[in-house]
């Protein structure tokens, strides 16, 4: 059996990647050692993908689809590493062929969607979102995702909604709530946008994302301090923050808080 992973949250492509879930995919006509062969390679892909070589990992997912290319799970992995590159039409083409031979399993949908997101086809992602909500009322990621792709579009009470949503199913998925603490800024709730930062970091203290928003909301307020401490502790769990570029388009935070610690960045 090959893991179907999805990608975690579209927050941004290549941040990180979510628990490892079974998908089935058709019966495969395999003989057992080219089973054993095939599961091998995807072990390769994993540890691949493990190290951040999503190269590699895409190279041998490309030989175990030349074994089993019915197994829906391996294309969508494989679009995970391409997408992971920033090929996002290549991984496109996959989650399409993960899709149509596995239309009622909710990963390649929300794997799609992510792509969908990072070509700016924010409805078209929502429309993947959509169905996975269908499929699974309850899956946190579908909604959490729904509302990034809701915020491209700049419909920020509806990705308000989403992200809560996302963080009541599952209390735990500290992106959905970071998400939800940006929205908060971008609509004006600056107080209380601070205020969920500041909880998230209680709990997750090395949460690098939010440790950078912090920085640009408590700069905006005029609390230099405590944002210039946040600061240090966010650069040294990623330094990718110091990238405005980054952080505007890969990252993709709101205009507001991007514009924030743009300021910040300038009187360092």
């Amino acid at each position: 059996m090959i893991k179907l992973i999805a990608i975690f949250l579209s927050l941004f492509l290549v941040l990180g990647w979510g628990e490892p879930v079974f998908a089935q995919s058709p019966p495969s006509n395999l003989t057992p050692e080219q089973l054993q062969i095939r599961d091998e390679l995807g072990d390769k892909a994993f540890a691949a993908t493990d190290r951040g070589d999503f190269e590699t990992a895409e190279k041998f997912w490309t030989q175990v689809l030349e074994k089993d290319p019915t197994n829906a799970a391996v294309w969508s992995n494989r679009g995970n590493s391409r997408v992971s590159q920033n090929k996002l039409n290549e991984a496109l083409a996959d989650y399409n062929k993960a899709v149509e031979l596995a239309p009622n399993v909710t990963d390649p949908y929300l794997n799609r969607g992510t792509a969908l997101e990072g070509l700016g086809r924010w409805e078209d992602a929502i429309s993947d979102y959509n169905h996975v909500l269908e499929l699974d009322p309850s899956d946190a990621m579908a909604y959490n995702n729904r509302g990034n792709a809701e915020a491209g579009l700049g419909k920020w009470q509806q990705a308000i909604a989403d992200y809560q949503k996302s963080a009541d199913i599952a209390p735990n998925f500290a992106f959905a709530r970071a998400n939800y603490a940006i929205a908060l800024y971008e609509t004006g709730e600056k107080d209380e946008a601070i205020h969920q930062m500041k909880n998230i970091l209680r709990k997750y203290p090395k949460f690098a994302d939010v440790r950078a928003s912090l920085t640009a909301a408590l700069w905006a307020k005029g609390e230099q301090g405590e944002a210039e401490s946040n600061w240090v502790a966010a650069v040294g769990l990623d330094p990718r923050y110091k990238d405005i570029n980054w952080v505007k388009n890969i990252r993709r935070w709101s205009p507001s808080m991007v514009s924030a610690l743009e300021k910040f960045l300038k009187l360092q």
